[in-house]
Parts: C-alpha cells; structure tokens; sequence
C-alpha cells in the first residue's frame, strides 16, 4: 500500500487524460504530471488512494530527446497549458494517440486516426480571455486560478503566451485604474469588492472588447478607466461593464452596459460575418476553426439539394456555412441568446434558408424525426458529454446519408461512434484539429456514412 510522502524510483510508460504520465509502481498505476514517455524519475506520492495513486517528480533521473523547457515561468502554477515539458510536435502525436486509443479500445473501430493539424506558430492565438481578479500582497492582481482551487496565480509580466498582446495590454490598463481609483477586487470569501473579471474578445481585423465584471454599476472615476484603456490599446471598440452581485462562480452578470464605443463587434469566419458581444459563442482560435469546419464541410459533402441538421449549432457558424451549399439547413440549440444571435448572423449574410429552434436537442430532434423529417446529413457538435441516447436514437431512425461529428471530447466521440456503427453506420474519416495547442484537448471530426 503506497502511503503519503513515500519517495520511489518510476518509468513513465505512457500519458494518461490531459497529458498526466501514467506510472507503476508494485502494478499500481501512479499519476504523475510532467513526466514524458520512458523517463525515470523520483516520485514523492502526494495522494495515495484504493487502486491508483498520485505523485510529482522529485528529481528527473533521465530525460527523453521530447522534453522542452516550459515558456511560461508559472506553468507548473498554473496548470493551463499541461504539454509545456514536450516539443510541440510530440504534443500533436500525443493527441493522436489518445484519439486512437480511444476509438480503438472504446469504440472498437478499425480506423487510423491521421497526424493532428497542428498550428505553425502555436502562440498568441486565443481571440478570448477570462481573468480572476483578486488582492496580493496588497495590490489588485489578475491571472488564472491553480488547477482545482480559487487560489490565484498572477499573469507573469510578458502576459499569457497563447492570448493575443492587447489583451495582456488592456489587463494592465484595468489593473493600474484600480490601483489609481481605489476600486478593489472582490473577494469571494466576503462578498466585498468591485472587480471580479477582466474578459477580453478580439476579432481577426485586430478589434478588441473589454467586459469588466463588476459587482455594481457605479464604479470610480470611469472616464479615467477609459482613457486608459485606450491609451494603452489602439485596436480598443468597446468596454462594457458585466453586473454580477451574485455569490457564484459564474462568470458573467446577466446585465451588461456598454460604457465606451460599441455594443458587439464584427468578425468575419469562411467569408461570412457574425457579430460577437460579451455573451455570443466565438470558437477561441480563428485560424484553427476555419481548418475544423472546413473539414465538417468536406465531409458533409453537400451538392446543393440537401436538408441538413445542425444539431447543438450554437450562433450558427457551423449551419450558415452549410447553408450555402446545401437547400436548407435547420439548427438546433438550447441556448436562446445563440439562436437569436444565429438568425441575426443569418441575416447579416443575406442566408435566407437557414432555420433556426430553440430547445434541447434530445427533445427537438426525436420529435423532428417523429413527424417525418428526414435530412440527408446531420451534423453534431454536443459539449463534452457527447450526444445524449435520444440523440442518436433519432439519427438511427431518420437514416441520413451522412453524419458529422464535431467532438471537443474524444472519450465520448469514442463512445458515441460505437453506438452510431452499430445502428446502420461505418466510421469513414477521422482528422484531429489542435484547436487548444499547448492543452491536452483537441478537437475531432469524424464521418460516418449509411451502411
């Protein structure tokens, strides 16, 4: 039985979920960050449990040709970006990897999932960024929590490394208001203060939005916060202020006010427009989403005279693209501000045969297929959780042609897929898009067509 603070010699063997080295010692498996692939090390177990146990290195005993030294100085703090330790390609063949085994050993399929298209210049690609704000030390602070906790750990003075410069520009900007107006930070553990959040958005012409989270609309000297917000970010469009008094850890108060400039901004994905404000749903990472949906396009290989089903559709930048090449396309989602914010975009584009329903999709699409719909692609997006069984059982009995998957959860795309091939459909295509480079998620499409 392996106790707290016992120190062993282990060999990683391989990497687990979000890139943590899976280990052994006596035949059970240790969890130990930071560790790569046939490295040895000195492991002090910190959580020991029933029939697996956690541990962190203690002294790295022989290192692997993969490691890389982390660019960010609080990444072991921080706990974001879990793949700093490797090389960037060797975090690509890590997500391939687990994709593989996954729809190997869960999905029991026989497909080869293909190198992950990774990104160029991994870096400063995030258009959005959500900050904590909090006292240390005495002086109003921001950054990102310590991995399961509310502890704060502050940006380092270079800023993030995967968000964009204006955004560590305009945190700055807000940190020295608050520093000259005596706003103060709230504190979670009182309910005091102002400032909760800072929330950046930026658009790919170089625009950018400010949401600061507050606990109240009147807050210190706000012509002061705006000059210098535009003083130090030229690209400023907008600062909005977000009225969240609540005791949650929801980020965002359903009252917004625009302080300065203007209500959303424009931003622009395959050709079409789509307004993004405090609340819409914007894919982070512009330049890797044109690569996933054009691979979701591809595979719904639409000629022109097809309906399609764009099931979880949230703003509608998935279904509007298919719109233009398929004869009609209905979205569903559950969230009423996206669907409102889909018909919107759909009219900015001019897109007339788009139809968009509010509602759960296991409830909208078994009811849709009840009545007799029968699309000829379905294309699914779902949370994490994956599709729930009412979803698939739907697309089992309406037989579409085609179904597209688009998974930010490659353990329950392994899961899902298996369901799929067993009610009538073979897994056709794979292709992994690192879409959160530097994390250990990864986004999937896959393809299944009608036996």
């Amino acid at each position: 039985m392996l106790r707290r603070n016992d120190i062993f010699e282990m060999t990683c063997e391989n990497f687990g979920q979000d890139a943590q080295s899976v280990c052994r010692y006596d035949g059970m498996a240790v969890f130990v960050p930071g560790l790569l692939p046939g490295e040895r090390a000195m492991v002090r177990i910190v959580k020991p449990e029933k029939r697996y146990a956690f541990g962190r290195v203690e002294a790295l005993l022989e290192r692997s040709p993969d490691r890389a030294e982390p660019f960010c100085p609080v990444y072991k703090r921080c706990g974001g970006c879990s793949c700093q330790h490797m090389t960037y390609d060797t975090s690509l063949r890590f997500k391939q990897d687990q994709v593989q085994q996954l729809l190997t050993r869960v999905g029991g399929l026989c497909i080869t999932v293909p190198p992950v298209l990774g990104m160029d210049t991994p870096f400063a690609y995030r258009n959005k960024g959500a900050y904590p704000v909090a006292e240390v030390s005495g002086a109003p602070a921001c950054g990102f929590f310590a991995p399961r906790s509310h502890d704060l750990i502050p940006l380092p003075a270079q800023g993030c490394r995967i968000q964009r410069e204006d955004s560590r520009d305009a945190t700055q900007a807000v940190l020295a208001w608050m520093k000259k107006s005596g706003a103060r930070a709230y504190d979670e553990a009182s309910g005091k203060g102002l400032v909760r959040h800072i929330m950046t958005r930026s658009t790919t012409a170089g625009g950018l939005m400010v949401v600061l989270v507050v606990t109240r609309r009147d807050i210190p000297q706000k012509n002061l916060l705006i000059d210098t917000l535009k003083s130090a970010v030229p690209g400023l469009v907008s600062l909005c202020l977000s009225i969240n008094a609540r005791r949650t850890n929801v980020i965002l108060g359903e009252e917004i006010h625009t302080l300065w400039g203007e209500s959303v901004m424009e931003d622009t994905l395959h050709g079409l427009r789509f307004s993004v404000s405090p609340l819409s749903f914007f894919q982070v990472n512009p330049e890797q989403t044109e690569k996933l949906y054009q691979l979701a396009l591809d595979y719904a290989d639409l000629t022109g005279g097809e309906t399609v089903v764009d099931a979880y559709c949230g703003a509608g930048t998935i279904s509007l693209m298919l719109a233009r090449r398929a004869k009609k396309v209905i979205g569903i989602e559950i969230v009423e501000p996206a669907i409102l914010n889909a018909r919107e975009n759909a009219a900015r584009n001019g897109i007339s045969n788009a139809e968009f329903i509010v509602g759960a999709t296991e409830e909208v699409l078994p009811r849709l297929v009840s009545q007799g719909m029968r699309p000829d692609v379905i294309v699914v997006d779902p949370p994490r959780k994956g599709c729930e069984e009412a979803v698939l059982q739907a697309i089992a009995e309406a037989k579409p042609r085609r179904v597209v998957y688009v998974s930010c959860g490659a353990p329950t795309l392994a899961r899902d897929a298996k369901i799929l091939c067993e009610n009538g459909y073979r897994a056709e295509k794979v292709q992994c898009v690192d879409m959160f480079c530097w994390t250990g998620a990864v986004e999937t499409v896959m393809l299944f067509t009608r036996l």
